[in-house]
């Protein structure tokens, strides 16, 4: 009966870790293609009312998630993990483009561009990446993701080591 139960709460465990993992997988990707492309887009727009565009589905995205305030860190607040400062600064890339008047120069469109791209992007070694808080795609639930995937990690490496030392125990000869 022991042992039975054993195997269930393994096989529970098993579930629950790629349960987790597929469900993580779907939300990155949902992310990537309902928030993070936008962004790219905007970032890398040629004009000032494309940029502006891509950058509404953007913020739109975060504001129906509830993207606007916290933090992705599960155990120290990092500032690079401030899902309010990101927010806000699409926000201000948005309002950037938003204030620039219809009858500004070129040049003066090519800066404001230029500036909403160096806020929304960072130039990596070998390209460019959209600048977000780690695992924001699981954001407000983080430390539950956090949680669950530790304690299924955890019992399923004790679980492997139990049948290890079973396994050696059954096949050592005296």
């Amino acid at each position: 009966m022991k042992k039975n139960a054993i195997h269930i709460a393994t096989a529970l465990a098993i579930i629950l870790f790629l349960g987790l993992s597929v469900v993580e997988t779907v939300r990155d990707k949902q992310f990537d293609l309902h928030c993070t492309q936008y962004i790219k887009r905007a970032a890398d727009a040629s004009t000032v009312e494309t940029a502006k565009e891509e950058l509404a589905k953007a913020i739109s995205y975060a504001e129906e998630h509830g993207m606007t305030e916290g933090n992705t860190s599960i155990i120290m607040k990092q500032p690079k993990n401030d899902v309010g400062f990101w927010y806000r600064n699409m926000k201000n890339a948005y309002q950037e483009l938003d204030n620039l008047p219809d009858d500004s120069s070129a040049l003066e469109k090519a800066n404001v561009l230029m500036k909403v791209r160096e806020s929304l992007v960072d130039q990596g070694e070998s390209s460019v990446m959209v600048t977000l808080p780690q695992d924001l795609s699981i954001f407000p639930n983080n430390v539950l993701y956090f949680w669950v995937g530790a304690f299924s990690r955890v019992y399923l490496c004790l679980m492997l080591l139990l049948e290890g030392v079973r396994f050696w125990n059954n096949n050592v000869v005296y």
